[in-house]
């Protein structure tokens, strides 16, 4: 399953999709295009956030390599004053948070 698959029960519960990248503008327009990706997708080129964040994973690529700047795969629920109420992260970029944990938290916020 694919966010893009739950965004609208998101959308639903009053929680707005947001995906953060680092790839390029071109590259989003793309995707979003092919995928019919409806939420906003946002780009951290420079990986400022993936560092603020704590999840780069630099594991699994070092600075040089084609795929630096990899996240390991995310998702952190924001309430509106900004604050992370929830974050959901692995630690392989093979597998990928739980959805139905997600809703359930999103709900409980």
């Amino acid at each position: 399953m694919q966010l893009t698959d739950i965004a609208e029960q998101f959308e639903a519960m009053g929680t707005s999709v947001v995906a953060m990248t680092y790839d390029s503008i071109e590259i989003l327009q793309e995707v979003s295009e092919d995928e019919g990706i409806r939420f906003t997708l946002l780009r951290d080129e420079d990986i400022t956030y993936v560092n603020r964040l704590g999840i780069l994973n630099d594991t699994d690529y070092e600075p040089g390599q084609r795929a630096y700047g990899v996240p390991y795969p995310g998702i952190f629920l924001i309430s509106s004053d900004g604050i992370i109420r929830a974050k959901f992260a692995e630690e392989s970029y093979r597998d990928r948070p739980d959805f139905s944990d997600i809703l359930a938290a999103a709900a409980n916020l």
